[in-house]
């Protein structure tokens, strides 16, 4: 299955905030879920994306939730246009802002896009199948030896985040990168979960 086959298939797909379809990315901080949620969201018409890191702070990295829900999923379950704040990473504070519209398809791409209270806002989740170390030694090599103390700090974040809060166990496609480009999917824990729950009456 291709990733335009994904998104094709995702016309089925019930609205799941609002008259959109929520659609997350989620996986370890440098597992390519930015470059997989712009892929995606073109072939889903051109779709946003909201990133979690415009809505995460240096203090709080992933007290992004209730932001997330007053700013954007409240406004969107009512129909509404939403705004949201864009933390600016330089300059340590919230600089601007970014304007979201009721349309059929919305990406959330981060770090715990998948967490629990976001979860039943859903109409899918992926996980982007790259082991955390592998997705770290990407990350420092992109971003180079001078955010490596920023790394050491995420990385005790990110494991906390994920002990307390996983989201794999509840992926609905469980996404592999290829060695020559382009991605392969498989049924996430939570597909099949579902294959295996009895018919009800």
């Amino acid at each position: 299955m291709t990733l335009a086959e994904v998104a094709s298939g995702m016309d089925g797909l019930p609205p799941s905030c609002g008259r959109t379809r929520l659609i997350a990315v989620d996986g370890h901080a440098g597992a390519g879920k930015t470059t997989l949620a712009r892929e995606l969201a073109e072939l889903l018409g051109g779709a946003q994306v909201v990133h979690t890191d415009d809505l995460a702070t240096h203090e709080e990295p992933f007290g992004w939730t209730a932001r997330l829900g007053a700013q954007v999923l409240g406004p969107l379950g009512a129909g509404r246009s939403a705004v949201h704040q864009v933390y600016d990473w330089r300059l340590r504070r919230f600089a601007s802002e970014r304007a979201v519209a009721p349309k059929p398809y919305l990406v959330l791409e981060g770090v715990g896009a998948g967490r629990a209270a976001i979860r039943p806002h859903l109409a899918l989740l992926l996980w982007l199948e790259v082991p955390a170390a592998e997705a770290r030694r990407r990350g420092l090599r992109r971003d180079g030896p001078e955010l490596a103390r920023f790394w050491t700090g995420w990385t005790a974040a990110e494991d906390a985040h994920f002990a307390a809060d996983p989201t794999r166990p509840y992926a609905d496609l469980l996404v592999h990168q290829e060695e020559g480009g382009g991605y392969r999917f498989a049924p996430g824990p939570a597909a099949r979960e579902r294959r295996h729950e009895p018919a009800r009456p």
